[in-house]
């Protein structure tokens, strides 16, 4: 019989047990951060009706044209999709379990999402996220709050090689005055777009500003800008967000251009952007979208929120040498040779876990210089080890392996005694 060598899906990652160290780092690291503000998890499924992306990313989006994971379910004809981002389950979930009901909520998620795109550095098929919404907060504060509090992560993680971008994309009149400005512009340029950009230039002319094509550069650049045709409101609210920064000593740079990739923004948007990327330059993307919950079934009700790539956050981790990771490893590796050891190995690895230790147990045998050797692989701060004379005496040999400190013989009771403290 012939056998098959498998390899994973192009774009979709194995995490090995040395790189999940990082992972693991990195998410107690995120929730540590998150409760401090008082957001509260929750946990969509991967899969949701095709429809709720379609109408909330927005029909024209590049997500929705070419990008999503869409199929077919053949028990009952229903289409469905792999989540390509979380907003919208995360607005689904808190309109079906009428969340909203008990007042104002702050909800965070992390979790895979899948895209179809080209793979790249800092852009997989599937990849990660973690991101905070908050669901009825009407004014600046919370725009302001939300950007704060990654900056605050930014300092936690040790990374000094992000900044900050700014936008305001106005109400929703205010981008269909503009819209109308901006299809005039580039239908006067015409000749110069490229073809993505003649496809959106009539269905999402506000998405031919966020192109990474340079030969439209200069083009955009001499576009109307939405920034000085805000209403009123609009206006105010930007002005009053970019007092609260500064109040807090926030450096920031306004981007007339910064649009973010998807239908459901107003007012408010936001990157914070790194070097250290390349061309996927950006870390964390968020801002408001008012009218959201109200299109997906809720009653009218104001929100914001970010979202951040896992991935791209871990590879500027590892290129800013910003701060080490710690290693995991077990508390104890537990040593034995000989039949009476073995049966003394396994209370003592019982005896360890009890008192709260992580205790790996060997097993396949060997000698003591190659099960050694394993224990020193494995990360662990000490080894328990016993033998023939060990058992006889009733004593564990404890032995560090990280740092100072001689091998001491004690009973099994004083060897918990003496880690614990």
């Amino acid at each position: 019989m012939s056998t098959q060598k498998f390899q994973a899906v192009r774009g979709m990652n194995d995490i090995l047990p040395d790189e999940s160290d990082a992972w693991a780092f990195l998410e107690a690291t995120l929730r540590r951060w998150l409760a401090q503000y008082g957001y509260r998890e929750v946990r969509s499924p991967i899969l949701e009706p095709t429809g709720l992306f379609v109408r909330s990313i927005g029909e024209v989006t590049d997500i929705v044209e070419k990008e999503m994971y869409t199929f077919v379910d053949s028990l009952n004809g229903e289409s469905l999709t792999l989540r390509p981002e979380a907003t919208a389950s995360c607005v689904r979930l808190a309109v079906q379990h009428n969340l909203l009901y008990a007042g104002p909520q702050r909800l965070w998620y992390m979790g895979p999402m899948f895209r179809h795109e080209r793979p790249q550095k800092g852009r997989y098929r599937q990849f990660h996220q973690c991101g905070a919404e908050a669901l009825g907060f009407e004014g600046p504060d919370a725009d302001a709050e939300l950007i704060l509090m990654t900056a605050r992560l930014w300092d936690l993680l040790g990374l000094k090689e992000v900044s900050l971008e700014i936008n305001s994309i106005g109400s929703l009149e205010c981008r269909q005055q503009h819209r109308r400005r901006l299809v005039d512009y580039f239908e006067r340029h015409a000749a110069m777009l490229d073809e993505d950009s003649k496809r959106r230039l009539h269905a999402n002319p506000l998405r031919i500003l966020d192109s990474k094509n340079p030969a439209l550069a200069d083009l955009i650049d001499g576009a109307p800008r939405l920034t000085d045709a805000l209403d009123d409101a609009s206006a105010a609210h930007f002005e009053s967000l970019q007092a609260l920064l500064k109040s807090a000593g926030l450096g920031y740079r306004i981007n007339p251009r910064l649009v973010r990739g998807l239908d459901y923004y107003n007012a408010t948007v936001f990157e914070w952007v790194t070097p250290l990327l390349g061309a996927q330059s950006t870390l964390c993307g968020g801002g408001r979208y008012d009218g959201l919950v109200e299109q997906l079934g809720g009653k009218p009700t104001p929100a914001c929120g970010f979202a951040m790539g896992l991935e791209r956050l871990l590879a500027v981790l590892q290129e800013s040498g910003a701060r080490p990771i710690p290693e995991q490893g077990p508390d104890v590796y537990v040593v034995h040779q000989g039949e009476a050891a073995q049966e003394a190995a396994f209370l003592a690895a019982d005896a360890l876990r009890a008192a709260g230790f992580a205790a790996v147990l060997h097993c396949g045998g060997g000698s003591f210089k190659s099960q050694l050797k394993r224990a020193d692989a494995s990360r662990a701060a000490h080894a328990v080890i016993l033998g023939e004379d060990e058992v006889r005496a009733g004593q564990v040999s404890l032995k560090p392996l990280r740092g100072q400190g001689a091998q001491q013989t004690l009973s099994l009771e004083q060897a918990i005694q003496f880690l614990k403290t």
